[in-house]
């Protein structure tokens, strides 16, 4: 019989129990797709006691997640731990150097400490492979750096934050505020121990940095992207939207400019009827654009353990093969540093503003519009809130320079209440 692939598993959570549960489930498939058996050798969590609905009696416990990347007899590594320092951190280092294959679904690790890792991967000539890391199931990351790899990549763009894309379509499904679907979403369990990394669009930004990595030739750059969570999202955002033929979406964008790369992760309004603007749930889509495949859109579940654990076992799949590509699609030696540009594109966006009731206030907003060259193409106004007129502006296309000048400028006005709220509208 074929040797089998060994591994050891860090990480017993959601991720973990899943890839446990299809390696116990379809050993003989895995096998034959593989061709040889993969076995579970040791584990490492926090916890040794705790019931995780599969069974790991037939394995050898680590408690420390260094010593099970050390074992002699472990081939792969499975890092499940997450967390950008630390023991995940630790356990990917000291696999690599003890010349193990490392598989990881660890996004924030691989966004901040990516490129040394990739070095360090491939001048031990082993696999560090994170298909799991960004999108869930769909396989994004093989699309990039296989599949589409004869292309010059021109855009990316998508909703890579399932917790996000959930709050957003419940508040528009039900009509309720943020703050009551958000306390709803850490009920069932949706959001992050810190919510901040869902909410805040952190988590979102660390998988466009991959991406963004794999597509342009790039160094992972975390800092770069332009971040923006949807905390200030409110109902009548949603329900404005909804008037306008539009829905709100936490969008990434990554493109290549002549001024350098730009990258966000910012709410943006997308048409209703758009690929994007039907996306709902928990479902993650990315949309691919390239000179010789003009647009691929990848559509799928962007999280849970059964869509992660499946990206994860097809990496698992494709070392046991002994299939190798550079960890971000060429040699990361290559990676250029990118000069990071601000998006300077022009399209419409959409403002809301709180006004003071009293005569004259929708005037001087028009007026500061005006001097910071931003071109009114619609207006309405809400009903009173106490002594606040709510104002919905939706512009002719400008730039957010623009837009940032025209939001200065109206609050110098001495009639805006709060902050106003900027969303870009992104046509196509």
């Amino acid at each position: 019989m074929t040797k089998p692939l060994r591994l050891g598993i860090a990480g017993l959570g959601t991720v973990g129990t899943g890839l446990i549960r299809i390696v116990q489930t379809n050993g003989d498939l895995l096998a034959r797709r593989a061709g040889c058996p993969i076995e579970v050798v040791a584990v490492c969590a926090r916890s040794r006691t705790r019931n995780r609905g599969v069974d790991i009696s037939g394995y050898d416990w680590e408690d420390d997640p260094v010593a099970l990347a050390r074992r002699a007899d472990i081939d792969v590594v499975v890092e499940l731990m997450g967390g950008e320092n630390g023991p995940a951190k630790a356990l990917t280092e000291a696999a690599i150097a003890a010349g193990k294959h490392v598989v990881s679904a660890n996004k924030a690790l691989l966004a901040i400490h990516g490129q040394a890792l990739a070095e360090a991967a491939e001048a031990q000539n082993v696999a560090l492979r994170f298909e799991a890391a960004v999108a869930g199931g769909i396989p994004v990351i093989k699309a990039l750096s296989e599949g589409l790899a004869g292309n010059r990549i021109s855009r990316i763009k998508g909703v890579m934050n399932g917790t996000c894309n959930y709050i957003l379509t419940r508040m528009e499904d039900a009509g309720l505020p943020y703050e009551t679907v958000f306390e709803e979403a850490n009920q069932l369990g949706y959001l992050e121990a810190d919510p901040t990394l869902d909410v805040g669009g952190i988590d979102a930004a660390h998988k466009l940095t991959l991406l963004s990595a794999i597509a342009f030739g790039t160094r992972p750059d975390f800092d770069a992207i332009s971040l923006e969570g949807i905390e200030r999202i409110s109902i009548e955002d949603i329900r404005a939207a909804a008037d306008l033929g539009l829905r709100i979406k936490l969008l990434g964008v990554a493109q290549m400019s002549g001024r350098g790369l730009e990258q966000s992760m910012t709410p943006c309004l997308v048409p209703a009827d758009s690929p994007l603007g039907q996306l709902k749930g928990g479902t993650n889509m990315v949309v691919i654009e390239g000179d010789a495949i003009e647009q691929v859109i990848l559509r799928g579940p962007g999280a849970g353990e059964g869509p992660t654990a499946s990206a994860v076992i097809g990496d698992v799949i494709d070392i046991a093969r002994g299939f190798r590509v550079p960890v971000f699609g060429q040699p990361a030696a290559t990676l250029e540093a990118a000069v990071s540009a601000k998006a300077m594109g022009s399209k419409p966006w959409y403002l809301r503003m709180g006004l003071m009731d009293k005569p004259g206030a929708l005037a001087k907003v028009a007026e500061a519009l005006g001097n910071a060259g931003v071109s009114i193409n619609r207006m309405r106004q809400y009903g009173h809130q106490d002594t606040r007129a709510p104002v919905l502006i939706i512009t002719h296309k400008t730039t957010r320079d623009a837009i940032d000048h025209a939001v200065a400028l109206s609050m110098k006005t001495g009639v805006v209440v709060g902050e106003p709220v900027a969303l870009a509208i992104e046509e196509d």
